[in-house]
Parts: C-alpha cells; structure tokens; sequence
C-alpha cells in the first residue's frame, strides 16, 4: 500500500481524500488543526463559473471543464454512499450584462464554446424577462445564461466527502496541527517520510499540502516558502415568504460580480466582497476586519437588480478568507521543489468549490504514476 498524508480538510484536501479512497493502491491519512470547512471553503457561495467564465485554454480552462464533467456523478455518488442531501443548484448561471461594447465579446466566447461542445446562450432582455420577471432589467442589455455551470454548499459538500471517504477506509486526524516533518536527506533528493502532530507520527511514502492559508507556513517549515496571501470576502443570507420569480427556474444570477444564490424554501445567499489587505503576514495569524461599508455596497449592488429582495429578512453575514497565491497563478497544484514526495494542492482563491474535483484528480493521477 502507498502510504499518502493529506494535510488540511477543507474542500480540495477533502476532494483528494475521496478521490484516493477509490483506488485500493493507497492508504491515506488527512490531518487538519481544525474541523472540515472551517476555513474560507466554509464561507464561501458555491458557484462554479466555468462555462460562463472568459477562461478558454490552457490550464486553468481544462481544470474548469473537468471539474464540471465530474461533478453530477460525484454529487450523484456522495449522496448515495453517505445518504446525506447536498444542496446545489444545477439551473446553471445568469449573468446580466450591463454595458453593450462587452457583448462582442460575450458573441466570441458564445462561439468558443460552441466549438468546445458546450452551451452558452446569449438573451436579449425580453427573453430575460420572460425567464426571471423578478428582476430589474433597466441598464441591462443582456443575460448570458451557462445551464451547464452549477452552485454547490460548500460545507455540505465537504462534509459528505469526509464521510464517504470515512466509510471508504480514510483516517481523519482533526484538530491536531501539523508541528514538523520528519525528513530523510539519504537519497539525490530529499523526502518526507513522516508527518508528526504533538501526539502523532504519520508515516508517508507521499505527501500533500492542502493546507490553503496555512500551507505558507507549512512549507517555511519545509525551506521551500509557497506564499499565499489572504482576501477576505463577506456575505449575506436572506430570508423571503416565498422564492423570487419563478419557481421552476431559480438560476444563480450574476450582475457585477454580485451572486444571487437560491437556496431554495424561500433562501437566498448575497456575496461577495473581495477585500485586499493593506498589511499581512502568516505571522499576524491574517487578522483582517471585514469592513462593513463594502459588504452594504454589494448588497445595494444585488437590489439595484433585484429590488424584491428588499422584501426579505437577513438572517446571517459572514465572512472568510481566501487564499491567494503571491508571484504564481492560482491555483498551485505542483511537486514541493526540492523534494521527491511532496505536493501542493492550494491557492485556489475564488475558486476553490470550482476546482476542487479537477485537483483531486489531477493529483490522484500524479500519486498513481509516482
């Protein structure tokens, strides 16, 4: 058996330790300081733009494309073996287009996608209308709809891959951080051969650090710093008598990166802020203020169109911090440089519910061809 250590439990780390525990090859341990979800995957939306996003090559597309190609069996599956509901939203995503010179752009992407096999439909604000009559279509000159792109909870998520990894042999060590690696230096290239927590030592043949914001200090640790600095990003859930518009159809609705998030029975999520820090440093623990100003503007942003919402009561605001990867694209899915047997899987920003799947796998491949 290859012995893998996963450090860190949010929704990728999570999405690993699902993806191995379907391979007999591996026996895998995840480690995290604190409980699955707890850090920015359990504060944020769940929308995975993919589709809908202005990605169309390379890496980042590719990754986009296979996490939404595996997404309906994995959901599909996670349910089935945990007998746990995950709430997503597969009636795709409705972005408003407010300006007119971007619409070339949106007709060339239409077309990309085409090529691709894929839909993107573009409407005029009539059919708009005609689909969600809950909106205020004033400045809006069209709305891009991606029925293929989704929304997912992300905390439900990550706890139904814990527990169908769980039920598939995966060993969750919680609430025990990560204090050092056991390093062998007998060989042309350094390697891990053991995670330790303050109580215990996990023996690895491979290693990945899902860690997000604290894979900086991990990999300090290591010699080899990967710096992630952090966005905070806040949000709103609302409480409505009854669903907005239709009742059949309850996309996700984008309209200057503001997200209106059906949750169905009523529920709704506003998000999100992306606030930059003027200061911070892994060693201030990322101690940043939401600032209240900014999560009013974004929620003045979803009346402006959606003026129904006014109707409706906030039940709840929060706010998380998101991992952003400093000198490197995002996300960073790569071997540790320097060692043999270590790899990353983090930095995934705002994208993290999105790409999460596509990581799994990546890795997984990775781990099954040494």
């Amino acid at each position: 058996m290859t012995r893998v250590v996963i450090v860190g439990c949010g929704v990728v780390g999570a999405a690993i330790a699902y993806e191995l525990s379907l391979c007999p090859e591996f026996e895998v341990v995840v480690v995290d300081r604190q409980p699955p979800a707890s850090g920015s995957s359990g504060a944020a939306l769940g929308v995975a733009m993919g589709v809908i996003s202005h990605k169309v090559q390379g890496r980042n597309w590719q990754l986009r494309e296979q996490s939404l190609l595996r997404y309906p069996a994995l959901i599909a599956e996670l349910e089935a073996i945990t007998g746990q509901q995950i709430q997503h939203n597969t009636q795709g995503i409705l972005s408003l287009c407010f300006v007119a010179e971007e619409l070339p752009r949106w007709r060339s992407l239409q077309a990309i996608r085409q090529q691709q096999g894929h839909t993107l439909d573009i409407w005029p604000p009539e059919q708009v209308a005609h689909h969600c009559p809950h909106l205020n279509l004033t400045n809006t000159v069209a709305g891009i709809y991606s029925p293929q792109d989704l929304q997912v909870n992300p905390t439900q998520l990550t706890q139904a891959l814990v527990a169908a990894a769980t039920l598939r042999g995966v060993r969750f060590h919680l609430g025990k951080p990560v204090v050092a690696f056991k390093i062998a230096t007998d060989s042309a290239a350094p390697y891990c051969r053991a995670v330790l927590t303050s109580s215990q030592s996990f023996e690895a043949d491979w290693v990945v650090l899902a860690a997000g914001l604290g894979t900086t200090a991990l990999t300090e640790n290591l010699g080899q710093a990967t710096v992630l600095g952090p966005v905070l990003g806040q949000g709103l859930k609302l409480h409505l008598a009854q669903n907005l518009g239709n009742p059949d159809f309850q996309p996700v609705i984008n309209g200057n990166d503001i997200h209106l998030v059906p949750l169905g029975a009523g529920d709704y999520w506003v998000g999100a802020t992306v606030e930059f820090p003027t200061v911070s440093t892994p060693a201030d623990g990322f101690a940043l203020q939401p600032e209240a100003a900014l999560l009013e503007a974004v929620w003045q942003g979803a009346l402006a169109y959606c003026p129904a919402l006014a109707q409706g009561t906030i039940i709840d605001r929060w706010f998380g911090l998101r991992p952003r990867p400093q000198a490197q694209a995002a996300p960073v899915i790569k071997p540790l440089e320097g060692y043999r047997n270590i790899w990353l899987a983090t930095g995934h920003y705002r994208n993290g519910v999105l790409l999460a799947p596509a990581t799994a796998l990546t890795i997984r491949d990775h781990l099954l061809n040494g």
